[in-house]
């Protein structure tokens, strides 16, 4: 009975201190100290309404520096090709579409791999220029991460979207 006792304060003590530690609030209200809220961040940067633009600024903060980004398209002579940039250049290159029309995209299902500090994730997501609009495009993200002991920093990521030649495998639509 002592011991019951003692182990219940004491595990409480030891859940309450690693809550506390996993809150890691970022400048821009992002928690970067839990997957879940870091994953959260990665798709709210990128949601804008019509006349907006999404913010670099924000967006770099949860990346390391000087990270680069990536997607697959098809070549004019419909060979898949993969586009790779500084996340900088993904920016200038999407920013202005996306002010332009509004986007909202979000996470619909998630698959996690870890080895130490180091996580992938494969995130499939929806894509809309509205919240509650048509679904304008499906695809996977591919998301590397890094955990320093207090924050998870993005390490990279790349994109394919579905197509009637990639759909997206049902594994990659469960929970």
């Amino acid at each position: 009975m002592k011991k019951v006792a003692f182990l219940i304060p004491l595990t409480l003590i030891v859940s309450i201190n690693y809550n506390c530690r996993a809150q890691v609030i970022d400048q821009y209200g992002d928690n970067v100290g839990t997957l879940n809220g870091i994953m959260k961040a990665y798709y709210d940067v990128v949601t804008v309404k019509k006349g907006e633009k999404p913010s670099y600024q924000r967006d770099s903060s949860l990346h390391v520096p000087n990270v680069n980004v990536g997607w697959a398209t098809k070549s004019k002579g419909g060979k898949t090709v993969i586009k790779y940039v500084s996340l900088k250049e993904y920016h200038r290159l999407s920013d202005e579409y996306l002010a332009s029309k509004g986007f909202d995209e979000r996470e619909i299902s998630r698959k996690v791999e870890k080895f130490g500090a180091i996580y992938h994730v494969w995130s499939t997501y929806e894509s809309r220029n509205t919240k509650t609009g048509p679904i304008i495009e499906r695809g996977i993200n591919s998301i590397e991460l890094f955990y320093d002991g207090t924050r998870f920093w993005i390490l990279g990521w790349f994109f394919d979207g579905e197509r009637k030649d990639n759909p997206i495998p049902k594994e990659y639509l469960t929970k």
